[in-house]
């Protein structure tokens, strides 16, 4: 019977990767060495280790993720993640692997994608891009290059 999935990601700087996973799982891992990591997680059940490792940043790994029940949970887990710090990239009913989903993504410290998603329907279209850029779907969005400042200013009728 299994227990629980096991996925395992090569870092380049355990501590940054660390403090991401410890914000984006909202729990402390089961394991700490100087070049390893272990989160054993019951829900949902996944045994996630970090090795430190030399790599190619462009790698085989398109992107992980989360599949939750519904919408609400997709905006609560946005709204935990972006309180522990972390920048999300919203995606909200959009077409992507026959499927209209509601999900949002975000990046560790290695440029891992991770997305948290609903899947409100099937479709019969794979992406709502052009049909013929197959880079629009089942793939994250571009990770920002640095972190993005919004300023407001208050507006004023005339």
């Amino acid at each position: 019977m299994i227990k629980r999935m096991h996925v395992a990601v090569n870092c380049s700087d355990l501590q940054k990767s660390l403090d991401f996973y410890r914000a984006f799982f909202g729990t402390e891992p089961s394991k700490v060495k100087n070049n390893y990591a272990k989160f054993e997680l019951d829900d949902p059940a996944l045994h996630f280790s970090l090795n430190v490792r030399p790599f190619e940043k462009k790698g085989v790994l398109n992107h992980l993720g989360f599949q939750v029940d519904n919408t609400e949970d997709v905006l609560a887990m946005g709204e935990r993640l972006r309180q522990s710090g972390l920048l999300l990239i919203d995606e909200m009913n959009t077409t992507c692997c026959y499927a209209v989903q509601d999900k949002v993504w975000v990046y560790d410290p290695d440029g891992n994608a991770w997305e948290i998603f609903y899947t409100k329907e099937d479709s019969e279209f794979e992406s709502a891009g052009d049909l013929q850029d197959m880079s629009l779907c089942c793939a994250p969005p571009s990770a920002p290059s640095s972190p993005v400042t919004i300023e407001l200013t208050p507006f004023k009728l005339k």
